[in-house]
């Protein structure tokens, strides 16, 4: 495979103001991702490591780092609607305009930041043992499930599970994943002609939920603080 690894990096941000470079235990939120996406590219698991950005400060954060910003994203790929999809579609189509193919792209994404080398090998080697066109991360949930979980109409709870009130045990129901947006593959024809970071039943690498943390919100960021300092 030809892997594009992109790390996707937006200035703007409504829940964590400038979330990207945020300060975590002395460096920028988005250096973890980095970091990774290099050691990959020097263990020879990707061919190339970019930062999309519309954002001068964090790409000049990223290129201290060490990634590639070979460019400034349009603003059309940059406000709060733009699609994850067309981010990576621009990246591998300025490549492609230059000469450069690739057959396969990694997305990082810096709000998930505790992935590691090891993940991104064992998640392409799955992804090519699979021969599959995508590929998701994971962790699996051990306690929320349709059992407890519920939608709000007006002031009543409207359960997911007919038997949430019957003494049904959540040991008893299938294990639940969640996708935590650590790890993305996909292949560029998936990716071109669905419109789409993943298709409807992508391979699924599963991660230890303590290395799951995404950045949403700041109860978040300092949960990740806390668990880097420890």
């Amino acid at each position: 495979m030809k892997v594009l690894g992109l790390i996707p990096a937006r200035g703007g941000s409504k829940g964590v103001p400038r979330k990207n470079i945020i300060d975590i235990q002395g460096k920028p939120l988005i250096s973890y991702s980095i970091e990774a996406g290099l050691g990959a590219k020097q263990a020879g698991l990707i061919d190339e490591l970019v930062v999309s950005t519309d954002d001068q400060e964090i790409a000049d954060i990223s290129i201290r780092f060490g990634a590639s910003v070979p460019f400034l994203r349009p603003d059309y790929l940059s406000n709060d609607t733009a699609k994850s999809v067309d981010v990576m579609i621009h990246a591998y189509e300025f490549y492609k305009d230059r000469g450069r193919c690739f057959d396969t792209i990694l997305l990082l994404q810096p709000t998930t930041p505790l992935r590691t080398v090891s993940d991104i090998r064992s998640a392409l080697k799955l992804f090519e043992e699979q021969s599959v066109t995508s590929l998701i991360s994971c962790y699996r949930e051990e306690y929320i499930c349709d059992l407890v979980t519920y939608h709000k109409r007006g002031n009543l709870a409207i359960a997911l599970n007919n038997g949430h009130n019957k003494g049904a045990r959540r040991q008893e129901l299938e294990d639940l994943y969640v996708r935590n947006g650590a790890i993305y593959i996909t292949t560029v024809d998936q990716m071109i002609r669905n419109h789409r970071v993943f298709d409807d039943v992508p391979a699924m690498y599963v991660m230890p939920k303590d290395r799951s943390v995404n950045i949403d919100c700041m109860d978040d960021v300092e949960m990740l603080r806390w668990k880097l300092s420890k």
